[in-house]
């Protein structure tokens, strides 16, 4: 900005700095270009199992969540971001998972007339907890989900494909755990007896426990307390209660696992924390990142449908949290591209910029990925400080529009990485030949 134009610029009180939610963060680059690639890696591998992608709303109404999760979850008990419209009057609540407002896509616009559907998504998910490390208050999900099968050869592919997915990242470290919950009415005599054992032991148990021992008493299987492992550990199992069906599926889904070389163990406490699920449910867990441990979970969910005003129809899904994911990818050491551009162009005067631009842009249609420099509309800055600039963007080679190069109808193509400094000239007029060239070179 000119002196002139400062000395006439209206006068303005500085305005308080604003300042972000806690826990709601930003995504800037370089790390948003390992979003991107994890997206990319997601896609390509749905794509490979036959999956379609749905883009959900980010505020559903209220009821859909307390329907759907349960009352006495800790979701729809404390977490979740919950107001009245104030146009209408309406109960609304930004997401706090994925799968119950896929369902209700799923019922609203009757996808499942046709048959059975495997779908995914991804997006943000809010809920009002401490944040920490691998846990925010805006966090990100990709999720899958197959419906209106009932088999448990499809609760196996959704497994497969989660695995497929840790292989596809390089992770290691990742274990998977099961269990099954059975039906309604297996767990209904496992509660009996749980609730009977627990009482024997109520002054063990913490506050929370005892507010949940009649309302929601499997969900103590889950705590974390170390004072009531021993009552947990002797706790009635509900795999012990489940019949012959119940069973027979839970079975199928293990020999489906064990003839494609999936290693997993059962765990009998793991409940996942809404009410929907039944028969199946799994996490895969790692080591990695200390109490935030569990980087996917899911299972089968087959009154969820109804439930929500649907016609009954079985289904299973599973969902992963996306910081998690990439938590452990940097944990492990596991190398992310930052998706530097291909090029960077060094433009030491002003007026080459017009064939400078000119060439970006029959590079960028050839598939280089190109970045010019740009002055402070002042100049265009000196060489030394271009080649610093081009150095700190990752790219692998410079052009140099340089007086003299332009005179003859040519640019300097200099390398930047392997081999740095050796430099050779091309041509203006024939940008798609050497193109190729660069392409191959990187």
């Amino acid at each position: 900005m000119s002196e002139s134009v400062k000395e006439n610029a209206p006068k303005m009180a500085k305005a308080q700095k604003l300042v972000g939610v806690k826990g709601m963060n930003d995504i800037l680059p370089p790390d948003s270009s390992r979003w991107e690639w994890l997206e990319s890696q997601v896609r390509a591998l749905m794509a490979r199992y036959a999956y379609r992608n749905v883009r959900l709303p980010i505020v559903e109404p209220t009821a859909l969540f307390v329907r759907g999760l349960g009352e006495v979850t800790d979701i729809v008990e404390k977490e979740m971001y919950s107001f009245e419209d104030r146009l209408n009057g309406e109960q609304l609540t930004l997401r706090p998972e994925g799968t119950a407002g896929l369902v209700r896509s799923v019922v609203e616009h009757n996808l499942l007339y046709e048959g059975g559907k495997r779908l995914y998504y991804m997006g943000p998910m809010f809920r009002h907890e401490r944040p920490q490390r691998g846990r925010y208050r805006q966090f990100h999900q990709i999720g899958a989900e197959v419906l209106g099968f009932g088999g448990a050869e499809v609760d196996a592919e959704l497994i497969l494909l989660a695995n497929d997915l840790w292989k596809v990242l390089g992770l290691k470290d990742v274990r998977l755990e099961l269990n099954s919950l059975g039906q309604p009415a297996e767990r209904q005599a496992h509660r009996a007896a749980l609730i009977t054992h627990l009482e024997k032991h109520s002054d063990v148990l913490d506050e929370e426990a005892k507010r949940r021992l009649h309302s929601n008493p499997l969900r103590i299987l889950d705590t974390k307390n170390p004072a009531m492992q021993s009552v947990v550990e002797a706790a009635p199992r509900l795999l012990d209660f489940l019949g012959e069906a119940s069973l027979a599926h839970f079975n199928a889904v293990k020999a489906i696992l064990d003839a494609n070389g999936i290693a997993y163990s059962i765990n009998p406490r793991l409940v996942r924390g809404m009410d929907y699920y039944n028969l199946t449910v799994f996490e895969f867990i790692t080591t990695s990142l200390g109490s935030q441990g569990t980087i996917c979970g899911g299972g089968r969910y087959d009154y969820l449908i109804e439930q929500v005003g649907g016609k009954p129809a079985p289904a299973v899904g599973w969902a992963l949290g996306v910081e998690r994911v990439l938590e452990l990818i940097k944990e492990q050491g596991e190398a992310l591209p930052d998706l530097a551009p291909d090029v960077y162009a060094i433009i030491p005067e002003s007026t080459a910029l017009p064939v400078a631009m000119q060439v970006l842009q029959s590079l960028r249609a050839c598939g280089v990925s190109a970045q010019m420099h740009a002055g402070s509309g002042e100049g265009m800055g000196s060489m030394k400080s271009q080649f610093k600039k081009a150095d700190a963007s990752g790219a692998r080679f410079a052009l140099v529009f340089g007086a003299e190069e332009l005179a003859q109808g040519l640019v300097a193509v200099k390398s930047l990485r392997d081999g740095a400094g050796a430099q050779r000239t091309e041509t203006l007029g024939t940008v798609a030949h050497w193109a190729h060239s660069l392409q191959s070179a990187l």
